[in-house]
């Protein structure tokens, strides 16, 4: 089982290396019986940051206490680029034996994510296809020596006024085919849309491809996700339930089950916390 660690915000940076070893914050995952972390970054990463190192990142912030923090935890990483700080979390997740899903979260790096921050369909602001293309066969590249690397995500959560099913087929085929070329040997990692809840255009229109058995569909499903949150209250529990799994069923699960199953990866999962 997988647990998420992000690395996609304005620092771009793994969270939480300010204030733990690295090392000991790869302890912890195998402490807590994850063993597999799906490890997030953004394109601009890749495309546009590729030689900041970690202490100019956070320097652009004026976040001096981070800076500092970094330093006393983990001060190998400080001087890295934020590229090559990326691979020592893999690498050190590695030496814990922990698989490491790499996932394209966002193009900008900032907090994902909502229908108008420019990052959730192909052409969208920040989200240009050419460069997301470039950015993930960078980090395709970056990473293909790692073995402990056995998946690829594409691109987390697409979704906003301007997503659609033809430029979905269009831009994920090619992302699919890209990484798959650079390294034959991970699992492509494929999202569909509506914030990553809705495949069921699958029904009626296959990818037409299957990578020699390396591709994986991804799907999110929380107990908010299509508004579902006042219901859990309001409606009888059992009912509401079967209506849940009915639900994900037809836009997600079907495609593990029939003539032709293809692996469905529940990347996020869970209720609303923020109390």
């Amino acid at each position: 089982m997988c647990v998420n660690w992000p690395g996609h915000m304005q620092g771009m940076l793994a969270e939480g290396l300010h204030l733990r070893p690295l090392n000991d914050i790869a302890a912890l995952v195998v402490k807590l019986r994850f063993n597999c972390v799906r490890l997030t970054y953004s394109i601009h990463m890749f495309t546009r940051h590729a030689n900041l190192t970690v202490q100019q990142s956070f320097e652009n912030f004026d976040l001096k206490n981070t800076i500092a923090g970094i330093a006393q935890n983990n001060p190998s990483i400080l001087n890295m680029t934020l590229v090559q700080a990326y691979g020592a979390v893999v690498d050190s997740l590695a030496a814990h034996r922990i698989m490491v899903v790499s996932d394209n979260h966002i193009s900008q790096p900032r907090w994902c994510c909502d229908n108008n921050d420019g990052n959730g369909f192909f052409g969208d602001r920040y989200f240009d296809p050419q460069e997301w293309l470039q950015g993930i066969s960078l980090a395709a590249q970056s990473l293909k020596s790692k073995s402990q690397v056995v998946a690829m995500s594409l691109r987390n959560e697409l979704r906003g006024p301007n997503q659609n099913v033809e430029k979905w087929f269009q831009y994920m085929s090619q992302g699919a085919k890209l990484i798959h070329q650079i390294n034959p040997n991970a699992l492509v990692v494929v999202s569909g849309l509506s914030y990553d809840t809705d495949l069921s255009f699958l029904k009626n229109r296959s990818m037409g491809f299957n990578l020699d058995n390396k591709l994986v569909f991804e799907a999110h499903l929380y107990s908010f996700t299509n508004n579902m949150g006042d219901f859990w209250m309001s409606k009888p529990l059992n009912t509401f339930c079967a209506s849940v799994n009915q639900g994900f069923e037809d836009r997600a699960g079907f495609l593990v089950r029939g003539q032709n199953p293809i692996p469905l990866f529940v990347s996020e999962f869970g209720i609303d916390q923020t109390g």
